[in-house]
């Protein structure tokens, strides 16, 4: 029997992005179809190649050729990305920016940069993080790189900053170019030079996303950053004690500001349960439990994580090597899973956009 595009384009109409909410086809996410004999194959084109919804989407496909086209079929699908951008992001190559910001210091705003950063090159994006805390710079030390200092080279015509790589991302902190010894007295100005050089004097190549690592509470860094680059949106961290919950609420109120107006891709809730090693199965909610859950529910934002309170976390960042790299650790796949849901927000987002175009 002699199968057609057409049948198996048909096909796949019926098979929707749950994310979306459109079906593949009109969506541009197929491409690549062969037909010979009674096998056929194509490549679905998802937004992320961190996709948490891969695996569904593909037996979606399949199922729709076996009962559209023919039971008899033999499918071959190759699911592969293309990550979305929603607008210039104002650094070349990069594709989108993505800021890590919490209400109040201590609540492992770095550590949740850190771990997202190195869960979405996990999946297989190319990623940068930028270390924007001015004033407790901890890149240089969770990635064991205390003392590094980037090299520069020319780059058509004028000197670049070459972000250091380790573990498969691209690095840099405002720690690399001053003395861990020493205290810098930042004044505002200098502030804001100093970080835009970061993302504009950076030679980042081509990036899907670049992960922010912002300083606490709202300031001058996070108006530099926001009113400066395009930034596709802010993931929030907290924890789930009272005061940082109101912390954060003001947190996310500065990024809906007219002025600033950046997308929400969710809500991070760190030090939300302890689990002895001893009662694997128990969690004990010491600081209060489902805060996180309830401010996104209020602020009608994504809820993205809920991270254990875990001695190897701080001890696998002060040890230079975080967590998520710990294959088969619980915790690292906490982190993965995280890192999936902020592709997902992404996505969405980008989507969102165009639709408003």
């Amino acid at each position: 029997m002699n199968f057609t595009k057409e049948q198996v384009l048909q096909a796949l109409s019926n098979v929707e992005e749950p994310d979306l909410k459109k079906d593949l086809v009109t969506l541009n996410m197929i491409e690549d179809i062969h037909i010979e004999g009674n096998k056929i194959s194509f490549s679905v084109i998802l937004t992320t190649p961190a996709c948490p919804l891969k695996a569904m989407i593909e037996n979606a496909c399949r199922n729709a050729i076996l009962y559209f086209v023919s039971k008899d079929a033999e499918v071959n699908i190759n699911m592969t990305s293309k990550v979305t951008s929603q607008k210039n992001t104002g650094v070349p190559g990069v594709k989108n920016i993505i800021a890590v910001a919490s209400g109040k210091g201590g609540v492992g705003k770095s550590t949740v940069a850190v771990n997202l950063a190195l869960g979405l090159a996990h999946s297989g994006a190319k990623v940068g993080l930028i270390d924007a805390d001015i004033y407790g710079p901890s890149i240089p030390i969770m990635f064991d790189l205390e003392g590094a200092r980037p090299m520069a080279r020319d780059v058509d015509g004028k000197s670049r900053i070459q972000p250091i790589e380790k573990y498969g991302i691209k690095l840099l902190s405002i720690g690399f170019f001053t003395d861990p010894n020493q205290p810098v007295p930042w004044r505002g100005p200098m502030v804001s030079t100093a970080v835009k050089q970061l993302f504009n004097d950076a030679d980042w190549g081509e990036l899907d996303y670049l992960v922010v690592d912002l300083p606490p509470g709202t300031g001058d860094i996070h108006i530099t950053v926001t009113q400066t680059f395009p930034v596709t949106g802010a993931v929030i961290v907290t924890t789930p004690q009272n005061v940082a919950l109101a912390d954060t609420k003001k947190g996310i109120g500065m990024f809906m500001m007219n002025a600033i107006n950046v997308p929400i891709l969710g809500i991070v809730e760190n030090m939300s349960y302890f689990t002895p090693m001893e009662l694997p199965n128990n969690k004990y909610y010491i600081f209060g439990e489902g805060g996180g859950k309830k401010l996104a529910e209020t602020m009608q934002v994504p809820f993205l994580a809920e991270l254990p309170l875990v001695k190897s976390i701080s001890e696998s960042g002060d040890g230079g090597r975080p967590v998520i790299l710990n294959e088969g650790n619980p915790v690292a796949e906490v982190f993965i899973e995280m890192a999936k849901k902020v592709a997902q927000q992404v996505a969405i987002s980008n989507a969102n956009a165009f639709a408003k175009l």
